[in-house]
């Protein structure tokens, strides 16, 4: 298995790997968000109850933050051995077929991301699972109401909606790519798989962004 590591090849399935687990997670996180629009308190139940301080939760938290890491690593050893490699024409492609602005910044978004995550990580996380684990005073218990003070703040709002603009050029890109370095780059379901993965990036960010906006504006809790 040293392949994964030592090759160039290696490295890229496992960027691809981490980067498909995290589109699982998002995809997952981004439903529960949506809860939340329509009822706090099973919001609360799913934040506190199911994916508080509880062993199995923090094991997860544990396997996200890993692939988190694995991918921002991996991501960082590709684009410094892509810009080696190929100098000045780094985005040189023998492709005829223009490269799309979020494949040749996607270092960028990824930057743009973690600072993002660590936004909503301070907001978010460490108010509640965070200070609850390690019994710091303040743990907030109703996720619900600890986002709708967020989001009333109009910034904190913009923020979010620039960071998910940030993760939807980055997706788009990201899912196919991952998909093709793992095997799935015949020419008929390449095309295909673009388009899914535009639909998907587009529900994720459009899920986070309108939920955002939604709480901000006071349509959250429609059946609360």
């Amino acid at each position: 298995m040293s392949w994964l590591i030592n090759s160039s090849i290696g490295r890229k399935v496992v960027q691809s790997l981490s980067g498909l687990f995290l589109i699982l997670f998002l995809l997952f996180h981004m439903c529960m968000n949506v809860v939340l629009i329509f009822n706090y308190e099973t919001y609360d139940f799913l934040a506190n109850e199911i994916l508080g301080a509880n062993w199995w939760a923090i094991v997860g938290t544990l396997i996200i933050a890993l692939g988190v890491v694995i991918h921002i690593l991996y991501g960082i050893i590709l684009t410094l051995q892509n810009q080696k490699a190929r100098g000045k024409d780094k985005y040189a492609s023998s492709s005829k077929t223009p490269q799309a602005w979020s494949s040749k910044n996607m270092f960028v978004l990824g930057l743009v991301i973690l600072i993002f995550v660590l936004l909503h990580l301070y907001q978010m996380w460490y108010e509640m699972q965070f200070k609850e684990l390690f019994h710091i005073s303040g743990a907030r218990t109703d996720g619900a109401q600890l986002v709708a003070e967020k989001f009333s703040q109009l910034w904190v709002v913009v923020a979010y909606i620039i960071g998910f603009i940030g993760l939807w050029f980055h997706l788009t890109h990201g899912f196919w790519s991952a998909l093709h370095t793992v095997g799935w780059n015949n020419t008929v379901w390449m095309k295909r798989i673009k388009v899914l993965g535009n639909i998907v990036s587009t529900i994720i960010c459009l899920g986070f962004i309108v939920v955002a906006i939604a709480v901000h504006l006071g349509y959250s809790n429609l059946l609360g």
